[in-house]
């Protein structure tokens, strides 16, 4: 019993005098630092004393590759423009109204007139845009029209007394999958950044912002983020062959998968915008049906059964009509490609300019007849009504 006594107190003894140590140690580690750095300290400086600069190696050649980037980069940074928007709100209480930061984004100079161009989601929403070129100065954007089934946008800045290098156009139809490209943007509104990749896929297709689809796109694996939405996507020549405009991701940043609106399509719809103030689309003024179309067991089209586009009704007066179909026909191909379903007919005439005479094949009372149409042009609102049976 005595000797457990004796040695917990030894216990005891021990663990206070640690204590004791390790608060006597922290006590003069906060308010006398220098009692127990002082030699360390001494050494160090006295190590250091006779200490000399290492020698700077000068920059060893830069490879091919990379000077052709650099080159690439110089000469295009100019046409990327920097793109900030505002927006109006409400206070509840006082009812005064405020200009507010809304977003950033990307775009580029199309001509000398000052156009710029962007995605529509950029500046959806937005009562000012402000957009930024590389010498710093800051101009106030005005919208001259946007198509947001194509998710593009065109602005337009006040360059009277200063002229700004439009982008070169390269051609989008003859890319290949591991062609090499970059992007150049203002992710995260970090301006002007360069980000490098390669051709990954083409034709894919996304939803655009008014429930149709945006066809044709070119997926990239270079870095594309939030802020690089309307930056351009060029070639190894500096040429543009797309519009970034959206990327797949569950974190919200680059996954190495992004989308770009091709040159060839972008540059038909910036055209008619900057003329028109929106996208001119052919019509036909006619209303379809899903008859004499074929289904496979697993939903698909029957593309080997399936006749063509049965139509129901056609406009009075419309482009249709005054070519001669008639209800009840059925449409089997335009300009000798033949056509399935109602989309792939309404994409068609779309993308054929107004006051272009096509040729049409039509299915009637078990004939097939020719007929030369000349497509019309999209109204903003159809008011004529349709010839019923």
């Amino acid at each position: 019993m005595g000797q457990d006594g004796t040695f917990l107190r030894l216990i005891w003894t021990v663990l206070t005098v640690v204590v004791l140590a390790l608060l006597l140690h922290s006590f003069l580690y906060h308010y006398f630092p220098n009692l127990l750095q002082h030699d360390l300290l001494s050494n160090n400086n006295n190590h250091t004393v006779n200490a000399e600069p290492r020698v700077v190696q000068a920059r060893g050649t830069l490879a091919e590759d990379e000077k052709s980037t650099i080159e690439l980069f110089e000469n295009s940074r100019d046409s990327v423009v920097f793109i900030t928007t505002r927006q109006r709100v409400m206070d509840a209480w006082t009812r005064n109204i405020f200009s507010v930061p809304s977003g950033t984004g990307s775009g580029f100079i199309w001509d000398d007139e000052g156009h710029v161009i962007t995605n529509f989601h950029v500046i959806k929403g937005a009562s000012e845009a402000i957009v930024r070129v590389t010498d710093g100065r800051d101009y106030k954007a005005s919208l001259v029209g946007a198509s947001p089934t194509h998710d593009i946008a065109v602005l337009r800045i006040n360059v009277r007394f200063q002229r700004y290098v439009p982008v070169p156009i390269g051609t989008s139809n003859d890319l290949k999958v591991g062609q090499k490209v970059f992007a150049i943007g203002n992710p995260f509104g970090l301006d002007w950044t360069l980000t490098t990749g390669i051709v990954s896929a083409l034709d894919r297709s996304l939803p655009s912002g008014d429930g149709r689809s945006i066809d044709n796109l070119i997926q990239t694996d270079a870095a594309i983020n939030p802020g690089n939405s309307g930056g351009a996507l060029i070639d190894v020549a500096g040429n543009l062959v797309g519009i970034n405009t959206a990327i797949y991701s569950r974190s919200g940043g680059s996954m190495g998968i992004g989308f770009a609106i091709p040159a060839k399509l972008a540059q038909s719809v910036m055209v008619d915008i900057i003329d028109h103030g929106q996208v001119v689309r052919g019509w036909l003024g006619v209303e379809m049906k899903q008859a004499n179309q074929n289904f496979n067991d697993d939903g698909s089209f029957n593309t080997k059964t399936s006749e063509g586009v049965a139509i129901a009704g056609v406009v009075r007066g419309g482009p249709a009509a005054e070519g001669g179909i008639k209800p009840n026909d059925v449409i089997l191909s335009v300009n000798g490609q033949k056509t399935i379903t109602d989309t792939e007919l309404v994409k068609m005439i779309a993308g054929i300019k107004p006051e272009t005479a096509i040729n049409i094949v039509v299915k009637r009372d078990k004939q097939e007849v020719e007929l030369s149409v000349k497509v019309g042009k999209r109204p903003k609102v159809e008011q004529l009504e349709a010839e019923e049976e």
